[in-house]
Order: C-alpha cells, then structure tokens, then sequence
C-alpha cells in the first residue's frame, strides 16, 4: 500500500427534499383538508478517526463526496426519508483544514473521534403544516434547505513517541531495523526512504513507537531534495532522535545543517528534547572517534551518544534514554511530577 499523508477532497452534504401539496380525498370521507407531509432531511458528511489505517491513499483516487437529498413528502401525511450520512474514514493523527490550508478544523488523534463537516439541509414543510383555523386548504410547499458543501484538506502526522532525523545515509534506517521489527529499505545510496517508516520499539516491558523520516537536506526549507514536507510528523513526537554519520569529515556542520532546517521549519520543533547519537561507529578509528566527539560535545553542550546500527552498539543505552525522555513526557502531559529517575540531560 501506498502512504499519502495529504489530500485535497470536496464535501458536499444533502439537500432537505421538498414538501407535498397534497389533499385527501376517500369515498364516504365527508371533509378532505390537506394532508401534504413534509421532506426529509440531507444527509450530513462526517470524518471519522478508525483504527487499522496508516495512510490517506484512499481519497488519492476518490476526492468528491456528495450526501443525496431528502425523500420528498408525500400525500397521506408522509414524511420523506432522511438520506444516509458519508462518513470519510481517516487514519489516527489526521489534521482536517480548511481550503486555505491553515485554518483547522478539527484534529482526530483518537480512535472513535468524529467531526461534522457539512450538515445536511432540512425538508420542506409540506401544506399540512401550514394548515390554520383561518386557512384550511393551504397550498404551499416548502422546498428543502440547502446542503453545504467546502474543499478541505486531509493532512495525516502520525502518531509516534520519538523521531528520526538526520541527513541521508546517516544510519537511520539501519537503527530502524536494530531497534524493531520494522523492514525499511537499507541500501548504501542517500534517499533510500522515501516515505516515514515506523517501528515499535520493545524497551524491558515497555514499548514506544519511533518513526524513521526521509533524510533532510541543506535547503529543505526551501523545497531541495524531499523539502520538509514529512517534518510534520515530527511534530507531535515527544523526543527527536538526530543521528549523525560518524564517517563524515564535520559531523558538528551537519549537525548545525539539520538544526537551521528545523529552526527554519518552526512549529516548535527546535525546542523539542534532542538526544544526539555518533552512528558507524563501528567504521571509525579510535584516535578520530574521540576527536569528533570532543568537537561535537563543545559545539551542541549535550551529551553524545556513540552507537553503531551495524554491529549494535550503544544501541541499548539510546533506547533507554529514549524511553526515559518519552516516559517523562507523558508523565508531563498528565500533570503528574516527574520522577528524578526519568531526568535526561538536554
């Protein structure tokens, strides 16, 4: 299957059916009078959060959803039927906007989540209705109210506990793999992700989940390479992970490199809690491997972690202090104290 993470669809909700003008007429029935019933209502368009969906593929090829019009009254004092809602089904995490792309409507980020987008029209009222001491055979019928409809956007920013950044060929779905069972494509060539990958990471008896996200670029910003258009997901992460290649001459330049991307992509990203990892340092002489490392800790002021996503290396206290970032997030959303345990150094 294929992952689209945005889709630009039209919504259009029903029209309310018109009322009957209508009168009774029976044999050995002495005084008719009007018996028009009224019309039913449109159907509503609704967005839905259901489980089981990673993607937004499904509005790639269907971008039109119009609710049918109410039944229209009928005579004998028949009401017309109320037409069935459309229910867009989108994944955990799906940020609806409006046309401009900014304003949101709604943000689905649970299972069972729904918002109306368009309500659907009322029926007409049928002559019946308008029957009056003084007016005893009326002869008006109401046509239905108006539907509504809008364009909006479907904008998909998954859920994960921590995401991973850095430049092409940095390691990070070699990390990946080591850390869960996840089966991104490896290969020795920069942008061999091409869409985010995820991955349940097992921590002791815990688990969290990680995304892998296409490398970034010097220029993302301003659209070079894959631009930063999959850092959305990263927005709702409670740690970043930014893995550095260890092979590289200047690890510090990418390091500032991705750093001015984040900062210049906004949406708080750069204030997010960052664990810093040395990767390949299986294929890195000692001498130079602490040299790199000296530099990397005077230039960001953080500790490095140095790990190799080939031989698994340091992989064990990453993910520990991952999980100990994340915990301590979620602790923080609930408003509970933080345990000292659960303190990570930033």
């Amino acid at each position: 299957m294929k992952f689209l993470d945005q889709a630009k669809v039209y919504v259009e909700s029903g029209q309310g059916g018109p009322g009957s003008v209508s009168f009774r007429r029976e044999k050995f029935v002495e005084y008719g009078g009007p018996d028009g019933g009224n019309g039913g209502r449109g159907g509503d368009v609704w967005a839905e959060c259901v489980d089981g969906l990673n993607t937004l593929i499904d509005y790639r090829y269907q971008q039109h959803f119009r609710a049918q019009r109410g039944g229209h009254g009928m005579g004998r004092s028949r009401t017309g039927a109320d037409s069935p809602d459309i229910v867009l089904k989108v994944p955990k995490g799906t940020e609806i906007l409006a046309e401009d792309g900014e304003t949101l409507i709604a943000d689905l980020t649970e299972i069972g989540q729904r918002v109306l987008l368009c309500k659907g029209g009322d029926g007409g009222h049928g002559n019946e209705h308008f029957k009056t001491a003084t007016n005893r055979a009326p002869r008006r019928g109401d046509p239905g109210w108006p539907g509504e409809n809008q364009w909006i956007w479907l904008r998909l920013k998954l859920i994960a506990d921590a995401g991973l950044v850095g430049l092409p060929n940095a390691g990070k779905s070699t990390f990946l793999s080591r850390v869960s069972r996840a089966k991104p494509k490896i290969a020795d060539y920069p942008f061999t992700t091409l869409k985010p990958q995820l991955g349940v990471v097992r921590f002791a008896d815990k688990e969290f989940v990680l995304a892998d996200l296409p490398g970034l670029i010097e220029g993302a910003s301003e659209g070079a390479g894959l631009g930063t258009r999959f850092l959305g997901h990263v927005e709702r992460c409670a740690v970043i992970l930014h893995l550095l290649d260890g092979t590289e001459a200047d690890p510090v330049k990418h390091w500032r490199m991705i750093r001015k991307e984040l900062q210049t992509y906004g949406a708080g990203l750069e204030d997010k809690p960052e664990i810093i990892g040395l990767n390949k340092a299986d294929a890195i002489p000692p001498d130079e491997l602490k040299t790199k490392l000296q530099k990397l800790k005077r230039a960001t002021k953080r500790p490095i972690y140095v790990l190799s996503g080939v031989s698994g290396e340091g992989i064990d206290p990453i993910v520990q202090v991952l999980y100990e970032q994340i915990a301590a997030a979620r602790l923080a959303e609930k408003g509970e104290p933080v345990a000292k345990d659960f303190a990570v150094e930033t």
